[in-house]
């Protein structure tokens, strides 16, 4: 369990050709596809609350265990750092893109949300053989899997993607 909380994971997704179906059998064409790795870091404190540093990151070993008894993350980010996703390293899209959105996590169950749009299609575990829950506000996705969304941006903001701790 150790790699999978010191940031050692992540997820492969096979896509059909540009295609997915809805359900019904029709084509779901996609123009863009974002993939947000959520990661939960055990970062332990000194005596004064303070993270420590380590030379190395097995050094950290013994002490990064003890956090993980805990079952509370110090840290969780998407794509591996703290605004990895804002600012330039924001995903951007146009009105009318037709965006897939895979999501994984290592080790935590998680609550993905859209704020501004939704899922129009989701596969919430990945299996794109299944047909896909549809109009999902926010979809589950369990620890150690991966699901993708699929959404049709209808006009220009900022949509916030979350997980629904509102990180």
């Amino acid at each position: 369990p150790w790699h999978v909380t010191s940031g050692m994971n992540g997820a492969i997704m096979v896509l059909a050709a540009r295609r997915l179906k809805d359900g019904k059998g029709n084509d779901l064409v996609y123009d863009k596809v974002y993939y947000v790795g959520e990661q939960d870091f055990y970062v332990p404190k000194d005596e004064n609350g303070n993270f420590k540093k380590y030379e190395t990151a097995g050094d950290a070993y013994q002490d990064v265990l003890q956090v993980m008894r805990s079952l509370t993350p110090s840290h969780v980010v998407f794509n591996g750092a703290v605004g990895a996703l804002t600012g330039e390293n924001a995903l951007k899209a146009e009105v009318g893109d037709r965006v897939l959105i895979v999501h994984s996590q290592a080790n935590r169950d998680t609550r993905p949300h859209l704020i501004g749009g939704h899922g129009d299609y989701v596969w919430a575990t990945g299996k794109f053989h299944n047909a896909p829950e549809t109009d999902q506000e926010t979809w589950f996705i369990p620890g150690g899997a991966a699901g993708a969304a699929y959404y049709t941006f209808q006009q220009p903001g900022i949509y916030a993607y979350v997980n629904h701790n509102l990180i």
